[in-house]
């Protein structure tokens, strides 16, 4: 039986809307079945491995169900760890753009108290958090879960395994009893039956069982790469690797089409298969890889599916997909009829976690692979340039060409092979044959790469050993105020920029420190220095940043307002371990451009 469209699911018109216009096709498995229990107000206990879309599974169908005028709390949802809790928020705030008044709130340890206590008094419809947190607040007072409509257990299992499973009981024992609930775990220990029984007793059971099998003569690579890279990386990719056909999986309809015009604007032979395109269209852009006239497809799952091409030698996950039947799925268009495949992934730092399960649903190790630099680029393009010149000299009648040459050389009494370096040169213009490739995440230096990519790695001690015997007033300073204080653990050069929003906007170091570390991947201990200004502020962060991700960063909003961040020319400096602030007596006032002229001051909006 066919997987049903969203719009078959009786999803709110707000939330369906938006599903479409992210250019979501069809719901994966665990969506299929749980929105519909879940928005017939049913308690819901889902099976399910990490990475089978189950937020989607839960969050759309609760925000259908939620009215955007009680500011107060309706939806409370559980997660492990930081990270997951900043993911499911970001999901909800994705999802429920299209209903006005809508708040969500992710809270979590090592995050500033005072600021989320000021968030709670504002009012948020759905709070997102880790238990320990969640039960301070609840301690303080300060979240008030008597209007909780429904209750949202996300990795079970995980929170059982962290040592969290005490906190999960006494929040769930605060939530009022006629709360809707729904647990999501990918394993069942005895400890998470219990709490199942206890306080989802009726509820529906919703099991994906993995059918996902070993792929053979497939060899599997990953490239850690940030979002706004991977186009770049892509491109060297496809520069340096012997592909015969390609398929690159992208999540929507409208990213196929966007990357692939980008790849044919780069010289690449590439088109796009989505849902949007009438049979005929796919038929033909199918038809046009296996003859040949096409290289590159750029494909969402559901176009791919049932794709069988002999000559699709790669296959490259562009976006990680949101289950592993998918990946296995992707991975299986390559290795056809006998034949070897090549599998490569492009993941964040954060999408690492999920590698060892994709490796389980394969049985087969992902080796992480290097991204080709410049000099791997220019020695294809020079091995690609001479076969096309021998090419040329066995096929083609070169002789006029000879004489030309030959007369000019005489006439101008030059050397023949100075003009044929000349020749080469003009030819090589269009896609250079020693380029100068900018510098990526994936290649700056150690020091650099940890603080645009590296995430700490997690504390695996459960959680009484890590706090056993701590008070409240004694338990570790949070790794935020930390690196606010010492500033980076190693000496990195630094460039100061300037960001226009100010004291009078009501900004603070956490905000500009948030922002920065969320949207650029930097982790707060390299980010450096902080001054803030009546009507801009400056910070400090590691040499060599992207010009693509401070484009991104400009359009940042802080205290809703952008960011308009640029660098400050001559504001490099290196960073020291406990350097002491400036004071305001030293500062002799806005920062200058390299021509000694001051920016001009920001005018205040009027509102």
């Amino acid at each position: 039986m066919s997987s049903p469209q969203f719009s078959e699911l009786g999803l709110a018109p707000a939330i369906l809307a938006t599903v479409l216009e992210l250019g979501y096709e069809q719901p994966s498995p665990i969506q299929a079945q749980s929105i519909p229990l879940l928005l017939a107000g049913k308690n819901l206990l889902g099976v399910a491995q990490t990475g089978t879309g189950k937020t989607g599974a839960f969050a759309l169908p609760l925000l259908s169900r939620l009215d955007p005028a009680q500011k107060t709390p309706q939806i409370l949802v559980l997660a492990p760890t930081r990270e997951l809790a900043i993911q499911v928020a970001e999901a909800c705030q994705s999802y429920a753009r299209g209903m006005p008044g809508f708040h969500v709130l992710p809270v979590y340890g090592g995050a500033d108290m005072v600021g989320q206590l000021r968030a709670l008094k504002r009012g948020a419809q759905v709070v997102v958090g880790t238990p320990g947190r969640i039960l301070d607040h609840l301690r303080r007072q300060s979240l008030d879960l008597a209007q909780i409509r429904a209750v949202v257990l996300d990795e079970a299992d995980e929170m059982l395994r962290m040592g969290f499973i005490d906190d999960v009981e006494a929040i769930l024992a605060a939530t009022p009893d006629s709360a809707q609930r729904a647990l999501f775990s990918a394993t069942m220990p005895p400890a998470i039956q219990r709490i199942a029984a206890k306080y989802l007793g009726d509820a529906e059971e919703v099991r994906i069982a993995s059918k996902t099998r070993t792929v053979e003569k497939i060899r599997q690579r990953c490239l850690v790469v940030s979002n706004n890279e991977k186009m770049d990386a892509l491109t060297r990719l496809l520069e340096v690797e012997d592909f015969d056909g390609m398929l690159v999986f992208v999540r929507t309809k409208s990213t196929t089409v966007e990357l692939a015009e980008k790849l044919e604007a780069r010289g690449f032979s590439a088109a796009a298969l989505n849902g949007d395109l009438n049979q005929q269209l796919r038929e033909r852009t199918v038809q046009r890889l296996k003859d040949g006239k096409l290289d590159i497809v750029v494909a969402t799952d559901v176009a791919a599916r049932g794709l069988d091409v002999e000559r699709i030698s790669h296959v490259v996950n562009y976006d990680i997909p949101y289950d592993n039947e998918s990946y296995v799925h992707r991975i299986g268009r390559t290795g056809r009829a006998g034949r070897d495949g090549e599998a490569i992934l492009f993941i964040t730092h954060r999408e690492k976690r999920l590698l060892r399960s994709l490796e389980k649903s394969t049985g087969q190790p992902i080796e992480t692979m290097s991204l080709p630099g410049s000099e791997e680029v220019s020695s294809k393009r020079i091995e690609n340039f001479r076969n096309r010149l021998t090419e040329t000299l066995e096929t083609e009648d070169i002789s006029r060409f000879r004489s030309l040459l030959t007369n000019l050389a005489a006439e101008q009494a030059l050397d023949l092979l100075d003009l044929a370096s000349a020749m080469a040169f003009l030819l090589q213009q269009e896609r250079p044959l020693f380029p100068e490739l900018r510098e990526l995440a994936a290649e700056r230096p150690a020091a650099r790469d940890k603080a645009y990519n590296e995430k700490p790695p997690r504390d695996k001690k459960p959680r009484e050993e890590r706090f056993e015997k701590r008070g409240h007033d004694e338990r570790p300073e949070s790794p935020r105020k930390k690196a606010r204080r010492d500033g980076p653990d190693e000496d990195i050069p630094m460039d100061t920029y300037r960001i226009e929003v100010g004291r009078e906007h009501g900004v603070q170091a956490k905000d500009i420190v948030g922002a920065i570390a969320n949207e650029a991947d930097i982790e707060s201990r390299y980010i450096g220095r902080i001054d803030i200004h009546d009507d801009y502020s400056t910070v400090d962060l590691p040499e060599g940043m992207p010009n693509e991700l401070l484009q991104h960063l400009r359009k940042v909003r802080i205290r809703q307002l952008p960011s308009r961040m640029q660098k400050v020319e001559g504001g490099a400096r290196p960073a020291t371990r406990g350097a002491p602030p400036m004071k305001k007596d030293k500062f002799k006032g806005p920062p200058k451009d390299k021509d000694g002229r001051k920016f001009a001051p920001r005018k205040k909006k009027e509102f």
